[in-house]
C-alpha cells in the first residue's frame, strides 16, 4: 500500500520487494477490492488517513 500510495508503478513495486509482477497485480487488485477505492488518489489518502505514509512521503516522488 505504501508504494502505491506513494505512484510506484507495478514493475517499480516488483522489483523493489523482489516479488514477481503478477504478485503485485494481485495484491493491487485485494486492497482496491477489499477497501473499494479505485484510484491512486483515493488509496494515498486512505494511506494517510490510516497512518501508511506522510505526506513527505509523498512529495519525495
Amino acid at each position: 500500500m505504501q508504494l502505491i500510495a506513494q505512484g510506484y508503478i507495478n514493475k517499480e513495486i516488483a522489483d523493489k520487494l523482489n516479488i514477481s509482477f503478477n504478485t503485485v497485480l494481485s495484491h493491487r487488485k485485494n486492497i482496491t477490492s477489499k477497501l473499494g477505492i479505485k484510484t491512486l488518489s483515493g488509496l494515498s489518502f486512505y494511506a494517510m488517513m490510516n497512518g501508511y505514509i506522510t505526506p513527505s512521503d509523498i512529495e519525495q516522488i
